[in-house]
């Protein structure tokens, strides 16, 4: 299961947690501006379009992104959506794009979120699979920029695509029913709560932060997103860079999983594999993992965006421990 959320100061920030029981060897991965696209519905071969910087499991040469900014500063990832992502058959009247390639198709061609509004209303997204070994994920997506925020959803009943005024997204149940949950939750404040209990008993706060008394704190999808939703918009920070990441992972670090504690299988625990955050202003992708907590970043504009092979940095997955004497 998976968190994602955006974050707006001086620059605009996107990324997730990937939460799961074991990684497919994911990598840091540059997508240059000359690489060549061959979407798998299409004729023609993208040899120029924006350079992409995400987290991907690299197969046969091909970046399968799980997350994603591009140099234009549209984000983009894909998080389960397991019982409810459908995905169609090709169609002759409209665009077909694979699941696998979602992401790339838009960051590749899209510079803001209205132009990618523009290409999802002319696309099929269809079941095509990448491989025997790498069958459909079912997933649900967020696409962002500093303008806004939107979810899409491909379910039995057709492509759903909602406007995101929260800026987080998890797993099930579809994005309308997260948000009618918050209905559930709009009494709580980051303020300390007065009595509105009765008039005549004299109630007291016994501790801090007992204005949000009630907020979900377990790992199951609708919690996490009410808990994000909650933390994401009454957060403040500085505009800084280092206030401004230092931030985001707090947000995100609200609801990371820690092992033991999400059992999937006999002795299989889900844990936070890794959690990103993407400057999309300036192209930088930050993360932390479950062993190594300490930020490391990869820049896009310190390679040449102009080759055509895709650049890639291993995960620092190893703890690294400052030593002060």
């Amino acid at each position: 299961m998976c968190t994602a959320a955006t974050y707006k100061t001086k620059d605009f920030y996107f990324g997730r947690t990937l939460d799961y029981e074991f990684s497919y060897g994911d990598e840091i991965t540059i997508t240059p501006r000359n690489y060549s696209f061959h979407f798998r519905h299409s004729d023609k071969v993208l040899n120029s379009h924006y350079a992409i910087i995400g987290m991907a499991h690299v197969a046969g040469d091909y970046p399968l992104y799980y997350d994603a900014i591009n140099e234009k500063g549209l984000g983009m990832a894909g998080l389960n959506f397991v019982g409810n992502a459908v995905y169609a058959e090709p169609v002759s009247e409209k665009e077909n794009v694979a699941q696998f390639e979602f992401i790339p198709w838009i960051l590749s061609q899209c510079a803001t979120l209205e132009e990618a509004r523009q290409k999802l209303s002319v696309m099929n997204l269809t079941n095509t699979q990448f491989s025997e070994m790498f069958p459909c994920a079912q997933l649900h997506w967020i696409l962002a920029d500093a303008s806004g925020c939107i979810v899409i959803e491909s379910m039995k009943d057709g492509l759903h695509i909602y406007d995101n005024p929260v800026g987080v997204l998890t797993n099930n149940p579809p994005f309308p029913q997260q948000m009618f949950q918050l209905n559930n939750y709009q009494g709580l404040s980051p303020k300390q709560p007065k009595n509105t209990f009765a008039p005549g008993l004299k109630l007291q706060s016994y501790s801090r932060g007992m204005g949000a008394l009630g907020l979900p704190g377990d790992l199951s999808s609708a919690s996490r997103f009410a808990k994000v939703a909650f933390t994401r918009m009454n957060s403040t920070s500085g505009e800084s860079e280092a206030e401004s990441v230092s931030q985001f992972f707090h947000i995100l670090g609200s609801v990371d999983q820690q092992r033991g504690c999400c059992e999937v299988a006999d002795g299989k625990y889900e844990i936070t594999i890794y959690t990103s955050c993407c400057n999309a202003t300036k192209g930088i992708y930050y993360y932390t993992t479950y062993e190594n907590h300490q930020i490391c970043a990869v820049n896009m504009n310190h390679e040449n965006l102009d080759t055509d092979s895709l650049i890639r940095y291993p995960v620092l997955a190893e703890q690294q421990i400052h030593f002060q004497n």
